[in-house]
């Protein structure tokens, strides 16, 4: 239980409905299409889409999104995967040809298809009771009236300064008085909001046809883009089961690949090996087996991952106990692993929803734009920030995630779900590039190992082992950074915070809802 002497968030609880998001605003407005009667689909695409104007640097319609959704949490989840793909002229050949040997994170190369527009489009079909004319609404509204700028984007936006001053019209569009935008200041983005009522007007053919496509394309081939209207045209997102593994018995769903949410579940089989309740939530062992586990996760998953829809992927071979079995016996808790030190291509950023309705749909829901600011190229006349997504591509031919025409880049965006029995019990997730695997394990873990409720398990100090450095909050007790120390790791005290997260607790037995939501960002969980 809070102690209410210390500075904290408090749980949110409700009968009907919850959502929990990273900007009030889009908590409001999500409740606000729940109590007209929409779904939880409804509500997580209308807060995604105000969210894709007001927090500009993690996600926006220039972006990729995945789901999960649970109709009436019970019996079948599905996946949807609404990632992106790279032109059909983007050969690896093409780019080592020219001896470029790796994406440019803020080039035309970077840009993959966004695929978020149409990924809202099939899982509205499929879940929603409403259309994007009523959904796009908010977003709308904000583009072309104007929203105020909240600390943590204001934080984000400053950090992005030098990104923003030497992108494509980054300046004209994302940059007020030549200046970061500081908390409390009004922006107004009128071309976006006219893109914004052009879809809700016209759907998603709007966006991957017609003018708006057109520009896009204008845009990214004037500064060396290999995209064509045919790209945007063939467009599509890809609906499927989602894979798990089980935790404490409770079950434990992902994405498949080309998202990366398999590398969380091989965390947790690991981890599943070891009775973490023997040491303290914040203590030097815990920390140093979800290093361990992370580390094993993610050499796994650089060495074979990429889209399974043109290499083969082992999915089976890699959340097998076999798999688990050959790392497990080699951690110790005095020593690292030798393990090659992973670099990933980028480390991104991104908006999670989460969202329970009345009927106990529940709904687990991503948005990026990868990179804070994405590509840092804002299409000419439409005001689309478009992502650098594909800058997660390798340019090495024979690797899983190699570059190749119509494929899907290895993605870090990875909506959580945990079912008991076969009932959703928590949908949840944890954004912030690189750290989302190991952000939704620490959450997880310090809810069914430590027994925190659903705030105090987000609110929990982190650390992230990426680049054979271990980043750590400020809030890790400088005696277990000494420790880590002593081991072998070399720690890092991170700049920003590591990601941020929300989760919803259904208790169906008492009929509520609980929700937290990360003071790493703005938002809050709200309910009715």
């Amino acid at each position: 239980m809070r102690n209410f002497h210390f500075a904290g968030r408090s749980t949110v609880h409700a009968q009907n409905a919850m959502v929990a998001t990273s900007h009030p605003e889009a908590a409001l407005a999500a409740i606000e299409v729940m109590r007209e009667g929409g779904t939880a689909a409804d509500a997580a695409v209308a807060a995604c889409a105000l969210l894709g104007v007001i927090e500009p640097q993690s996600t926006g319609i220039g972006g990729d999104c995945f789901a999960l959704i649970q109709p009436r949490g019970e019996g079948k989840i599905i996946a949807y995967n609404g990632s992106g793909r790279a032109p059909m002229a983007a050969t690896a050949d093409w780019y080592l040809e020219r001896k470029i040997h790796s994406v440019p994170l803020t080039s035309a190369h970077a840009v993959s298809i966004p695929g978020a527009i149409d990924a809202w489009d099939v899982i509205l079909r499929d879940h929603g009771k409403f259309g994007f004319d009523r959904l796009l609404q908010p977003a709308i509204k904000a583009a072309e009236e104007g929203y105020v700028v909240a600390p943590r984007i204001a934080f984000d936006w400053k950090n992005g300064f030098e990104k923003l001053k030497n992108g494509t019209n980054t300046e004209r569009y994302l940059l007020p008085h030549g200046k970061p935008a500081v908390a409390g200041d009004v922006i107004r983005q009128p071309e976006l909001g006219e893109t914004l009522r052009a879809i809700a007007q016209k759907g998603r053919d709007a966006f991957y046809s017609g003018e708006i496509a057109a520009d896009m394309v204008d845009t990214l081939r004037r500064i060396g883009g290999l995209h064509t209207l045919e790209d945007f045209a063939a467009h599509s997102t890809e609906t499927t089961s989602p894979i798990g593994t089980m935790y404490k018995g409770y079950d434990v769903w992902q994405c498949p690949p080309n998202g990366p949410g398999i590398t969380m579940l091989v965390m947790l089989n690991i981890l599943s090996r070891f009775d973490l309740t023997q040491f303290k939530p914040l203590s030097i062992e815990r920390f140093h087996l979800e290093a361990e586990a992370a580390r094993i996760a993610y050499m796994m998953r650089e060495q074979h991952i990429g889209d399974p829809q043109q290499v083969h992927v082992d999915v089976a071979g890699i959340l097998s106990k076999e798999f688990a079995d050959e790392h497990i016996k080699n951690i110790r808790m005095d020593r690292l692993l030798d393990l090659p030190n992973v670099a990933p291509p980028m480390n991104p950023s991104t908006v999670y929803i989460t969202v329970v309705d009345k009927d106990r749909n529940a709904c687990s829901f991503i948005n990026s734009i990868a990179h804070s600011f994405g590509s840092a190229i804002v299409s000419d006349k439409t005001g689309i920030l478009l992502q650098n997504r594909a800058g997660g591509f390798r340019i090495q031919p024979g690797h899983p995630n190699c570059i190749a025409p119509g494929k899907r880049p290895l993605h870090t965006i990875i909506p959580a779900l945990a079912t008991k029995n076969g009932r959703a019990v928590m949908p949840y997730g944890v954004m912030g590039g690189q750290y989302q695997p190991v952000g939704q394990t620490h959450v997880l873990t310090n809810i069914l190992d430590y027994g925190c409720d659903v705030q105090e398990a987000i609110d929990m100090p982190r650390g992230l082992h990426y680049e054979g450095v271990y980043q750590l909050e400020d809030s890790v007790p400088a005696e277990i950074v000494e420790g880590l120390k002593k081991i072998g790791h070399k720690t890092v005290r991170v700049v920003p915070p590591l990601g941020g997260g929300q989760a919803i607790w259904i208790d169906w037995d008492k009929g509520t809802l609980t929700g937290g939501s990360d003071p790493r960002k703005d938002g809050c969980a709200l309910g009715y």
